[in-house]
């Protein structure tokens, strides 16, 4: 590749996709851009195989992880940071393009710069490519943070309204995990699949819980008080759960389950200081209930919740989608201090939706692996497919994909 300085004077030649884009010098993307806008359009017809879109939850935040959408799509993506920053009075952009990594991995950080990251891509894809969301997509769902994109995606919240409930939300989730006494955080359990319904049974056992409903599931152990209470947090895959809570909680269980129980699974501690979805986090539960029950900021007279959406999303809570504006509205306060049911929601959308084709949108590729394992694809297949997309040099691949996969017969 030529040096900056013998870069010819005239203009150069069109690129021929987004990856070619990001391989011109800074200075010369945005012309160069405007000049190609509408070479890569989407113009598929509205029928299509059944399509999901979901998003990350928190740990796939990295630093720069914008910094390649800025510099291909500027025209899009500078005024939703600039308003990021002006919404949340908060350098957050400046966090996410320079970091320290430090700052970035805090909480109250890390929440709103996934959710507006995963935002940007989706709005890139429309803005900048002619992708009709509410055409191509026919349901959305996000893991735990994930879920805030996800509800933006399905019209349920306005974009400052959930920038402002997530920031909110984090800073509240953030003290309370500085404020215990003891160390906590998450734990993923992975064992053969097979073994993942004794396992959890044997949790529960361990837990004091038996019986049927949400606390069972949540597998708590209500009498002791929250700081030392142990929850499933997520059920992730057919042999993979978190734990979270208390460490030396966990880590009574796993012995236990190890010398008493039968169950040897692999224990892998997560980077996360905080015990999402467990007990410690109501005062987040509480929070939330309040600011959903308040107006838009953003929009006078209306409610911050939008009943109903353009299209289904998919509850952490339930692994269905939302029925009614005050369900969503109790549900996703619910969602702090309750497991989310990841691996439910995709068998329900796989076996019973007959989803066919799954876009994950944001950083990180987990929730993608993840949801192509259940469902037994990896990129485009007759029909439909899973993709990631989280770099802007994937759209192309995406599109392309999206659009021969199109014609795709439906299965009844």
């Amino acid at each position: 590749m030529a040096a900056l300085g013998l870069l010819p004077t005239r203009a150069p030649p069109l690129p021929s996709g987004v990856s070619s884009l990001l391989a011109l010098p800074s200075t010369l993307r945005t012309a160069t851009y405007v000049r190609t806008l509408g070479r890569w359009q989407s113009t598929a017809p509205r029928k299509h195989p059944k399509t999901a879109i979901f998003f990350p939850g928190q740990g796939v935040q990295r630093v720069g992880m914008t910094t390649d959408w800025v510099d291909a799509f500027p025209r899009t993506v500078k005024p939703m940071l600039e308003e990021v920053d002006e919404t949340l009075q908060v350098p957050l952009s400046r966090i996410i393009a320079e970091g320290p990594n430090s700052r970035l991995m805090a909480t109250e950080n890390a929440q709103p710069a996934i959710m507006i990251t995963s935002i940007i891509i989706l709005r890139v894809l429309e803005k900048e490519f002619g992708f009709k969301t509410n055409e191509r997509v026919d349901i959305t769902l996000g893991h735990s943070l994930g879920e805030f994109a996800a509800l933006v995606a399905a019209g349920n919240l306005r974009e400052p309204d959930a920038l402002r409930l997530v920031r909110r939300r984090a800073e509240v989730m953030a003290r309370c995990s500085k404020e215990v006494g003891e160390e906590v955080g998450m734990v993923a359990s992975v064992c053969e699949a097979q073994h993942l319904g004794p396992m959890v049974e044997a949790i529960h056992d361990f837990l004091g819980h038996h019986g049927e409903g949400s606390k069972a599931d949540s597998g708590t152990d209500y009498d002791l008080p929250a700081v030392q209470q142990v929850l499933i947090a997520n059920v992730n895959s057919k042999n993979q759960i978190v734990l979270s809570g208390s460490i030396k909680r966990i880590n009574e269980l796993l012995t236990h389950l190890r010398q008493f129980a039968g169950h040897d699974p692999r224990a892998v501690r997560l980077k996360s200081d905080s015990p999402f979805h467990s007990p410690l986090m109501k005062p987040a539960a509480t929070l939330l209930t309040q600011l959903l029950d308040q107006p838009s900021q953003v929009a006078k007279g209306e409610d911050t919740v939008i009943w109903p959406g353009i299209m289904p999303c998919v509850s952490n809570l339930s692994a269905r989608p939302f029925e009614s504006k005050q369900q969503l509205k109790d549900y996703l306060a619910r969602q702090c201090v309750e497991t989310v049911l990841w691996h439910d929601s995709i068998v329900y959308l796989h076996t019973e939706e007959k989803v066919r084709r799954w876009i994950g949108i944001g950083p990180g590729k987990v929730g993608r692996n993840l949801v192509g394992k259940e469902v037994g694809m990896k990129g485009a297949v007759k029909g439909g497919g899973v993709w990631g997309i989280s770099d802007p040099r994937e759209v192309e691949a995406l599109l392309r994909d999206l659009d021969s996969t199109e014609a795709g017969e439906e299965e009844e």
